[in-house]
């Protein structure tokens, strides 16, 4: 019987088909292998297979967030990472955005006649119609206070022929959709055990904006834990699976356990 707020070692793909009913999910935030520049105990990355169940166990607006960069194999990046975005599209999903995750102060090699790398995508994809977005508004304007003129071409007045409202400028706007985050930033003991955690902000943004209190969240390729972990510490529930034992015994497990999370405690579903 499926549990929440549980960790399950499994193939993904298998474990979704088995476990997981229809339209069941609210978000999930996760980063899978990426081409040949890492390996995970010698699974071989089937991403159509994982892109039809996500979309099958996706709620109608509910949304994927897929963090996923390419390698560059005899002076040519992949493209993996489009070919993934497209295929998403193919099957019905909505490209709802296309984001970037800047990496404050690192730069990769891809090759020594380009520009350091230190970016990743950030792909998120909607069911449908988006639901839930609570967007973020940290980034200060530049002109605070100043009112200007909007018009709604939908409405009119008899006189104008269109409708004018006023707009006065806030003092925090919407943030970019480009993300810079510390590569290491919330890394713990744990999560330092993988070979590549994504940090805990930038999982916890993406929490916050796509879903609600008491939504569920998954990561089918859970690594470290850290989308479960910030799931949980913003009271969401959780569904992490991995197909490696070590990551889900040795990390993830312990790591929640720090935070009040009791795997024996059946019963322990956030409710809001």
């Amino acid at each position: 019987m499926l549990q929440l707020n549980q960790f399950y070692i499994g193939e993904a793909v298998n474990f979704m088909k088995e476990n997981i009913p229809d339209n069941f999910v609210d978000l999930t935030v996760t980063s899978p292998p990426y081409d040949n520049l890492r390996t995970y105990k010698g699974f071989v990355f089937d991403y159509q297979s994982m892109f039809k169940e996500l979309y099958r166990i996706t709620k109608p607006g509910g949304v994927v967030v897929w963090v996923v960069s390419d390698a560059t194999i005899n002076g040519s990046e992949t493209g993996t990472s489009f070919k993934q975005a497209l295929y998403a599209k193919e099957i019905g999903f909505n490209l709802h955005d296309t984001m970037i995750y800047e990496k404050n102060g690192a730069g990769a090699v891809g090759s020594n006649k380009c520009y350091l790398q230190n970016f990743e995508y950030m792909f998120v994809f909607s069911k449908g119609k988006i639901k839930t977005f609570n967007l973020i508004y940290d980034r200060e304007n530049k002109v605070v206070g100043r009112t200007k003129t909007n018009c709604n071409r939908n409405k009119f007045t008899a006189d104008t022929g269109r409708k004018y409202r006023e707009i006065t400028t806030k003092k925090m706007g919407r943030r970019f959709n480009i993300w810079k985050y510390e590569q290491t930033q919330g890394h713990d003991t744990y999560s330092k055990k993988h070979p590549a955690p994504f940090p805990e902000t930038l999982a916890a943004d993406h929490i916050i904006s796509w879903s609600n209190e008491g939504d569920l969240v998954l990561d089918p390729m859970c690594g470290s834990g850290t989308t479960c972990k910030m799931a949980w510490l913003n009271k969401r529930n959780f569904i992490g699976i991995d197909i490696s034992e070590e990551y889900i015994n040795d990390i993830c497990k312990p790591r929640l356990k720090m935070y009040g999370w009791d795997e024996n405690n059946l019963n322990n579903t956030i409710r809001c």
